[in-house]
């Protein structure tokens, strides 16, 4: 099973560059070259940044919908969403003003790329 978070942040990204602006593309993938590099000592990332916060939301994502998976086959986006976002202000990571509206959209890309992998609803 592949890891689907770096096309789901990158595809979260792109849909709020429309309202964040260009760079917030840019920011997600430094974020996901930082942890590929396993962040070398001098590397900084912003962990307020938006990018930053798009990737940590599509890896509870994924997190969660794994997890989910072993439960049922075919987990609801809604119940993917619900949980994320209940994790976010348990963590105290939803006081961005638009938490739960990234935190959408950044399940419903990684649900989409998990599908994308075969990893999603439909039966192999």
């Amino acid at each position: 099973m592949s890891n689907p978070v770096p096309v789901a942040a990158r595809a979260a990204a792109a849909r709020l560059a429309a309202e964040h602006g260009p760079g917030v593309i840019a920011e997600v993938d430094a974020v996901l070259h930082a942890q590929r590099r396993a962040e070398r000592p001098g590397q900084f990332v912003d962990p307020l940044s938006l990018g930053s916060f798009i990737v940590a939301v599509a890896t509870l994502a994924w997190t969660i919908y794994a997890d989910l998976r072993k439960r049922t086959p075919e987990p609801r986006p809604e119940e993917v969403e619900r949980q994320v976002i209940v994790e976010l202000h348990e963590q105290g990571d939803a006081g961005r003003e638009d938490a739960n509206r990234i935190a959408a959209i950044a399940v419903a890309e990684t649900i989409r790329a998990a599908r994308a992998d075969g990893q999603g609803f439909e039966s192999p």
